[in-house]
């Protein structure tokens, strides 16, 4: 299973200057396109709570698997189809997807979601975009410390004419 870290970070390594941020009110154009067509390429995204209410609706064209500590008292509308939620720890959770055919996943917030699935040591790939933004202060991409992890640049890119960035990295093993 190839489980995908993806996130928009500031220059200075920031993913939102608050819990309650929304990731599209400060990420460019092209960033928000090419996450759009990556994750329905990958077609299974998971996120935690927080960041789902932020965005206040599942993602079209992709299943959403939601973490939170009450997965029973989440309330769904059952016409929603592609949206679960869980509190599996992340081992298992790959492994039930992968015993239902998925063969990627894409891991996309917050901090606290990126930093279980690093620490577990499930992240195979990285997909980064730098915004050319500051904010100072805010939420880090992870919120506590991890093992030395090396990184393989596998590519670079420019996207759009905002000056965004787009790092693809493989964790090394």
């Amino acid at each position: 299973m190839e489980v995908i870290l993806i996130a928009a970070t500031t220059v200075d390594g920031f993913i939102a200057q608050s819990q309650d941020q929304v990731s599209t009110a400060w990420t460019s154009k092209a960033d928000r396109a090419w996450f759009a067509q990556k994750t329905r390429e990958i077609g299974v995204v998971i996120m935690g709570k927080n960041t789902y209410e932020t965005i206040g609706r599942p993602l079209s064209g992709r299943h959403n698997i939601i973490y939170t500590s009450n997965p029973d008292l989440e309330t769904r509308d059952p016409l929603m189809e592609n949206l679960e939620f869980t509190n599996l720890d992340p081992t298992n959770l790959i492994k039930d997807l992968e015993l239902r055919g998925y063969t990627q996943v894409a891991i996309c917030g917050g901090a606290s979601i990126y930093t279980l699935f690093m620490q577990a040591k499930l992240i195979t790939k990285m997909f980064l975009t730098i915004e050319p933004v500051l904010f100072g202060q805010g939420i880090k991409l992870f919120n506590e410390s991890l093992e030395d992890i090396n990184l393989e640049l596998v590519e670079s890119k420019k996207l759009g004419e905002e000056g965004t960035i787009l790092l693809e990295y493989n964790l090394s093993k």
